[in-house]
């Protein structure tokens, strides 16, 4: 099994880049992992106990289960990846049954701020953008999908997520094998990353 790592900041574009790669593979040899399905459950706290939790600080993902769910990947068996609610800030009843495949792509903002989790990755990536576009996708984002308003995305970004991209996130570019700038459509660099999983599947 391939595993491919890819992070970046909130809105750099992670999402067009995983949908990229496995828009190449045949769709049953790829398979997706996302951080955000990895928050710690918080049933013990009230709604707005949770609302004030910052989910932008490596504590606030169990990578022990995502690392431990990776491996048993590998080992070829079938995991249920939880299933998390960014209106309730807290895990649903559901899971997604997630099978083994040739690649396994894990995408989220601190996938590689965990040294066991990057020593799995065969393949590391860091998408990287403008943190004013950023600001500008993850407010349209925040809005049309998940019910916050302006000053609301606007006060987590100053307070929250702006500190913790600093302090957790740029740093891990420094870990990645592949750098993306975002800026616009990268074609060389995802080449460079299909090219890689083709010669690992071959």
């Amino acid at each position: 099994m391939l595993i491919i790592g890819i992070a970046g900041g909130t809105g750099s574009g992670k999402t067009t880049v995983v949908h990229q790669i496995m828009n190449e593979l045949p769709e049953t040899e790829v398979g997706i992992i996302h951080q955000d399905s990895y928050y710690r459950e918080t049933n013990g706290l009230s709604y707005d106990e949770r609302a004030l939790i910052n989910f932008d600080h490596p504590r606030a993902i169990d990578f022990e289960l995502l690392v431990t769910h990776l491996q048993e990947l590998k080992a070829g068996n079938i995991i249920e990846q939880p299933v998390y609610s960014f209106v309730t800030h807290n895990r649903t009843e559901d899971t997604v049954l997630t099978h083994p495949r040739k690649v396994m792509i894990v995408e989220g903002i601190l996938i590689l701020s965990s040294p066991e989790l990057r020593d799995m990755c065969d393949v590391k990536v860091f998408v990287h953008a403008d943190s004013d576009e950023r600001l500008i996708r993850r407010m349209k984002r925040d809005i049309a999908e998940r019910g916050r308003d302006m000053e609301e995305v606007l006060s987590r970004y100053q307070t929250t997520l702006k500190p913790m991209h600093q302090q957790f996130i740029e740093p891990t570019k420094a870990y990645a094998d592949i750098i993306i700038p975002n800026d616009k459509y990268n074609t060389v660099a995802i080449d460079v990353v299909r090219a890689v999983i083709n010669q690992r599947l071959t």
